[in-house]
């Protein structure tokens, strides 16, 4: 269920990150889609082989990511 919750949140990213009309620059866009095909990747192969030290690599980048979101810019 976490997993499946988690693929949902990136799938809106990705749809978000396609747009054209993105505010974030288009180097910045890239490389978020890029960690979204890595996300997708190692998602499904969770849900057909749940080995747990694979979470790792998920749980890192989301932290990651919301570590960098929740910081006030200078």
């Amino acid at each position: 269920e976490a997993l499946r919750l988690n693929q949902r949140i990136w799938t809106i990213f990705q749809g978000e990150l396609a747009s054209p009309e993105h505010g974030l620059p288009v180097e910045v866009r890239q490389n978020l889609l890029q960690i979204s095909l890595f996300i997708d990747r190692r998602t499904f192969e969770l849900m057909a082989d749940p080995i747990p030290e694979k979470l790792t690599a998920l749980i890192d980048i989301n932290r990651q990511i919301a570590s960098g979101l929740s910081t006030n810019p200078s």
